[in-house]
């Protein structure tokens, strides 16, 4: 793993990343095109196309030789060690309906693992930054995952695939976890809960058969020094067509795999 090109992926990312941002910013609550994207009911606007185009643009121009995958645009480029993974707009349903509530994620993956994640919530302008090995930062300012005393009194994250939304485990599963903890919380913007779990303000996120270009930026925030599991306890590596996921402070490991159980049983 050569660590001048995580480097330089590092400021192209962060560069495009804020350049897209803008666009997304200026274009919420004023872009044109919204379609269905699929029988999920999921959406795409203009927005997640110019975004897209740009990001592509200027890593392909960079990195000719590197392989993408992007929400939109599929797989570009032939297999290759290194894998960019882009969603250009996070959280497009909410953008639609005028929630602020969405981010951008850029990926770098080396051999099927996270070596760069990069999210940019535009509205806020915040940006997270994941390095294997450097740990993760907000703005430029080192964040950490926190242990909460009492796990039962905090906030969990929810992440559900489209396809998997009326599965009847999911569905046991999601009630459980609502009627344990404070508050269960669905984004529809995957990148944000993995952004709130690494600033520490939530306790941890249970993600049920939720796989995309928005996945792997977030499994990084490990960096921050959490904890990344499947529902059997072992630690995820690598990248999964159906990842059904706990995350969360060490602390917090057993708590939260036995409530995971419960829910399943």
């Amino acid at each position: 793993m050569d660590r001048k090109i995580i480097q330089t992926a590092k400021e192209i990312a962060i560069r495009i990343i804020r350049e897209a941002g803008l666009i997304s910013k200026e274009k919420f609550d004023n872009f044109v095109e919204l379609r269905s994207k699929d029988e999920f009911g999921d959406v795409v606007t203009e927005v997640d196309h110019i975004c897209e185009e740009i990001i592509i643009k200027q890593i392909q121009g960079v990195f000719p030789n590197h392989q993408i995958h992007s929400e939109e645009a599929g797989l570009i480029g032939t297999k290759h060690d290194w894998l960019w993974l882009i969603d250009p707009l996070d959280g497009t349903n909410n953008f639609a309906i005028g929630l602020p509530v969405f981010a951008i994620s850029i990926t770098l993956m080396y051999k099927r693992e996270p070596v760069l994640g990069v999210v940019y919530e535009p509205l806020t302008e915040r940006l997270f930054v994941s390095v294997i090995g450097e740990g993760t930062s907000c703005n430029n300012r080192q964040i950490q995952i926190k242990s909460n005393p009492n796990i039962f009194k905090g906030n969990i994250g929810w992440i559900q695939g489209h396809r998997v939304q009326n599965d009847p485990q999911a569905v046991k599963l999601r009630q459980h976890i609502d009627i344990r903890f404070k508050r269960m919380l669905r984004l529809w913007a995957p990148t944000l809960q993995w952004c709130m779990l690494a600033k520490g303000d939530i306790d941890g996120i249970v993600l049920y058969n939720s796989e995309g270009d928005d996945l792997y930026s977030g499994i990084l925030i490990k960096e921050a020094g959490g904890l990344v599991i499947d529902f059997e306890g072992n630690k995820f590596n690598g990248m999964k067509e159906e990842p059904y996921l706990i995350a969360c402070h060490p602390d917090h490991k057993e708590e939260l795999l036995q409530i995971v159980r419960e829910g399943l049983s």
